[in-house]
This record gives C-alpha cells, structure tokens and sequence, in this order.
C-alpha cells in the first residue's frame, strides 16, 4: 500500500472514491452530502477539487493505494501556524479496514498540516459513529470537550498533537 498527495488530473478518481464513501453505511454520519447529491456534481467541481487537494497549501487530499486501486482517503485543511489544522472527508474502503490505512492517511495529514506550522490534527466526529471514534482513539486523537452541530447533528471535536 501506498500513501500520496493526490494529482490535479485525478479528479475522476476523486469522484469514484467520494461516491464509493457515501455508499458506505455510515456515510450519512460522516458525510455532510448524499450520494445524489454527490453525482450531481458537475465534473467542473471535481476538477477544482483535484487541483486545490493537489496543489494548494490551503487544503491536502491524500489517497492510499493498492496496486492500481485507491481504498481509502483523507483531506486536511490547514490552519494558521500554531494552530489546528482539521482533518475530513475520511473513507476506508470496508475490505481494507484494519489493515493500517487509515494510520497511514492520518499520518501522511499530519505531516503535512505540521510542516505547514500547524501545532496540532484535529477533526470532528458523529457522537453516534463509534467505529469511527475507536478508530481515532487508536490513533491518539482525545475529545476536546468541544460538541458541536453539524448538518447531521452532533459532532465530538478530537485532536492529537503534532510532533516533529
């Protein structure tokens, strides 16, 4: 398996994975659009999304590999150095969960966001997507004693320090 920044002449793939996440059970938890929504989408707006998560210092998308098939992504947005930067739109695909891809993604974030100066990886998770909050406990992420409400209700703030 490998873990990289995606290109900015990925966007069809970006697309086929986001569509491949919201079919997951627990995307309606984890992800503020529907598959409907997400097909609808001009290809216009996956190209941009490519080239912003590809280029830009404002936001990465990284994408794990295996062999020739992405299973699994993770974007960052980047915050003001000192500060947190904010982990999203983070899938596994079901077959490759367990196997350290998401280690890998949120690794690959991390470094990213750090080197950007940001001081710390945080993210924000349904209070009710326990797999998911396990999984980022594993990781080192703690709450942050923050809910907030997202557009699918109630989410728990987590973070983990980022270390050189």
């Amino acid at each position: 398996m490998k873990v990289r920044r995606i290109l900015a002449t990925d966007a069809e793939r970006v697309r086929a994975l986001r569509l491949e996440a919201l079919d997951d059970p627990a995307a309606g938890l984890a992800f503020h659009e529907t598959r409907q929504i997400a097909e609808a989408r001009p290809m216009p707006f996956w190209t941009d999304r490519a080239v912003t998560g590809s280029l830009g210092d404002d936001s990465g998308q990284f994408i794990a590999e295996d062999g020739p098939r992405w299973v699994g992504t993770a974007t960052v947005l980047a915050a003001r150095p000192g500060r947190r930067a904010l982990l999203v739109g983070v899938f596994v695909s079901a077959d490759h969960r367990g196997a350290g891809v998401l280690d890998a993604l949120v690794d690959a974030a991390g470094e990213w966001a750090r080197v950007r100066g940001a001081d710390e990886l945080g993210l924000e998770v349904h209070v009710d997507n326990h797999r998911a909050q396990a999984a980022y406990r594993r990781l080192g992420f703690t709450p942050t004693g923050v809910t907030v409400t997202g557009p699918n209700g109630q989410e728990l703030a987590m973070a983990r320090p980022l270390v050189g």
